[in-house]
């Protein structure tokens, strides 16, 4: 089996358990466990920070010490967090072991990012990005479904099944991913230079602010669509499908144009004007009668998620290049703190922005996406500047 298929069965293997863990773990969390809401926000937001910083450092230690080797050792350790969950009964404990699934995630998503980096030669790792992210979407979209039914069973013992699902999902990833090739480990003298890259801090700093897309869909769209709008409450499933199912048909399409440098800046361009163009869309859904909302809704999901496709192509591939070869593992550990630094700040903005804000806050919300991913051009140039001059 070839290193992409590899790859790709690890991938397959846990998100289909992600995909039902994300859809039933609040409500196992406050009706099985017995934590108020807010006491799971709290934890999941502070979980995630020590996640995302805690990402770089594992990112290193992959790079030192043999990224396959880093790699299924995290995901042991994510399926033995997710295991925990199955007896966790207190807040503390709680918090302690979402750090460790958090730790473990962010971890892992770097040094399979840096093995891909290792093991796929330059011109192909994006393409094969892409179709790890559809193997990814269609896993969870799978998995939501699982997840459903435990929702509609409704017992504890369904929520635990998921939970044991995952935890499985994880230790057959950890088995496949031992089938790919090491990556040789860099001197242990390699230092953790990401710390001092100002060039590429700013780039991830601007790939975050795009990436508000994410709490933007799975938060901010559902509380507008019942909040806002006359369009009845299942379009909030409709859209998920929608979405989904668009990465796992079109992601590899929409990646083969991005095969340098140039070309990926180009793609998160055009991706932040259709991110704009989709907020205008959204903020047109209010105040219409119920079949124009939802058709409405569905346009501007449909614009959001081409935006999102050109964005995540051309975001991958300056990742993947501005990135010293030798530190691949602390790199992609920096750049993922993306997701981790749009979902840990974004509830409360988007929240603010959009619901409070109503129409002018979803035209803020799409200058944001624009912005950032206009600067983008002149931040990848910046950086690869200072590679020039690094290496004469």
């Amino acid at each position: 089996m070839g290193t992409t298929k590899v790859l790709a069965v690890a991938q397959l293997a846990n998100s289909v358990g992600d995909g039902a863990f994300y859809v039933c773990s609040a409500l196992y969390f406050t009706r099985v466990v017995g934590l108020s809401a807010t006491q799971v926000g709290v934890a999941l937001t502070v979980a995630w920070a020590v996640g995302a910083v805690a990402g770089v450092g594992l990112g290193h230690l992959a790079d030192r010490v043999g990224l396959r080797r880093v790699a299924v050792g995290l995901a042991v350790v994510t399926a033995g967090a997710l295991a925990s969950f199955l007896v966790v009964r207190s807040f503390w404990a709680f918090v302690a072991a979402a750090c460790v699934y958090t730790c473990g995630q962010s971890g892992l998503v770097a040094t399979r990012q840096a093995l891909l980096a290792g093991l796929v030669e330059p011109a192909r790792r994006t393409r094969v990005r892409a179709v790890l992210q559809s193997v990814l979407n269609g896993g969870l979209a799978v998995g939501a479904g699982l997840g459903g039914v435990a929702l509609q069973v409704d017992t504890e013992a369904a929520y635990l099944a998921v939970f044991a699902l995952d935890a499985a999902g994880f230790l057959v990833a950890a088995a496949v991913l031992g089938r790919v090739p090491e990556v040789a480990p860099v001197a242990r003298t390699a230092r953790l230079g990401v710390l001092r890259d100002r060039p590429y801090a700013l780039v991830a700093l601007l790939n975050s602010v795009v990436l508000l897309y994410m709490p933007m869909l799975s938060l901010v769209v559902p509380l507008w669509i019942v909040e806002r709008t006359s369009a009845p409450k299942w379009v909030v499933g409709l859209l998920f499908i929608l979405n989904t199912g668009a990465v796992v048909v079109g992601q590899v399409r929409l990646a083969r144009g991005v095969t340098d440098l140039g070309t990926a800046v180009r793609s998160v361009r055009r991706g932040g004007v259709l991110l704009l163009m989709s907020c205008v869309v959204f903020a047109l859904s209010a105040g219409v009668p119920d079949r124009v909302a939802v058709a409405v809704l569905v346009v501007a999901a449909g614009v959001q998620v081409v935006g999102e496709m050109l964005h995540s192509a051309g975001s991958w591939e300056i990742g993947f290049d501005l990135a010293p070869a030798d530190k691949q593992g602390q790199y992609q550990g920096f750049y993922g703190m993306g997701p981790a630094v749009a979902r840990t700040v974004g509830p409360l903005l988007l929240t603010t922005l959009v619901l409070g804000g109503g129409a002018v806050g979803w035209l803020v919300l799409g200058g944001l996406f624009v912005a950032a991913a206009l600067a983008m051009t002149p931040a990848v140039r910046w950086s690869q500047r200072v590679r020039e001059v690094a290496h004469r």
